[in-house]
C-alpha cells in the first residue's frame, strides 16, 4: 500500500511504502473501547485516601462509663457514628490500571490506524522541520493541508520547535513516534505523520 508524501507548502514530494499487516488491519470495535478505557484508567492517579477510626485524631479515652449514665454506650468519640468520626469503607491509595497485553495493544492501534487510514485522515510530511516555534505559524501550515480542528502530530521528541510551537494550542498535541497510543488516535480527527515517524511506528508494529 502507497501514501503519499507531501512538504509543509502541501506539494506533493513522492510516495512511501507501508504493509497491510498495519493499515489494513480489519476493524475492531470492541479491541479498540477495552485498550481506550485501559489507557484511561491507567492515566488515574489513584491517590485519594480517607482516614479511618483508627487514623483519626483523638479517641483514646471511653467518653463515658459503659452503664448507669441512660446514654448509649460509647467507646470511643471517633467512631464513624460520631461528628469528626473515622471514614468507613472510604476510598484508598489503589491503581486503576487494567490487563491488557501488548499483543491487544498492537492490535487495537493497528486496527484505529487502519480506520483512519480509511477515512482519509492520515497526513504524511517528508519533514516536520519548522523555522521557529511559533503556534501561529504552525496552524497556519496545517491550514494549508486542510487540518483543522483536533490533530495528532507525530514526529520525535528531538523537535523542540514542534513541542514548542503546538503546546499552546489545545486542539495540538504532539508525541513521539513510540508514544502513539489507540486513545491519541481515536481522539484526534487528524493524524500528521513524519516520513521518519512513520516509518518507526510502522517497524513496531510490523513484529
Amino acid at each position: 500500500m502507497k501514501l503519499a508524501v507531501k512538504n509543509l507548502s502541501n506539494q506533493s514530494v513522492g510516495e512511501c511504502d507501508v504493509p497491510d499487516a498495519v493499515f489494513a488491519y480489519p476493524y475492531k470495535e470492541h479491541l479498540i473501547h477495552q485498550v481506550v478505557v485501559a489507557v484511561r484508567a491507567a492515566a488515574r492517579a489513584g491517590t485519594h485516601k480517607t482516614k479511618g477510626r483508627g487514623e483519626v485524631r483523638g479517641g483514646g479515652k471511653k467518653p463515658w462509663r459503659q452503664k448507669g449514665t441512660g446514654r448509649a454506650r460509647a467507646g470511643s468519640i471517633r467512631s464513624p457514628l460520631w461528628r469528626s468520626g473515622g471514614t468507613v469503607h472510604g476510598p484508598q491509595p489503589r491503581s486503576y490500571e487494567l490487563g491488557v497485553s501488548p499483543r491487544e495493544k498492537r492490535n487495537a492501534l493497528r486496527s484505529a490506524l487502519s480506520r483512519k487510514l480509511s477515512d482519509e485522515q492520515i497526513t504524511v510530511l517528508d519533514s516536520f522541520e519548522l523555522d521557529s516555534p511559533k503556534t501561529k505559524q504552525l496552524a497556519e501550515s496545517l491550514r494549508g493541508l486542510g487540518i483543522e480542528g483536533k490533530a495528532l502530530l507525530v514526529d520525535d521528541w528531538n523537535n523542540e520547535n514542534l513541542g514548542l510551537a503546538s503546546r499552546n494550542n489545545p486542539t495540538l498535541k504532539a508525541v513521539d513516534a513510540l508514544g502513539v497510543n489507540v486513545y491519541d488516535v481515536v481522539d484526534r480527527e487528524h493524524l500528521v505523520f513524519s516520513k521518519a515517524a512513520l516509518d518507526r511506528l510502522v517497524e513496531v508494529l510490523s513484529k
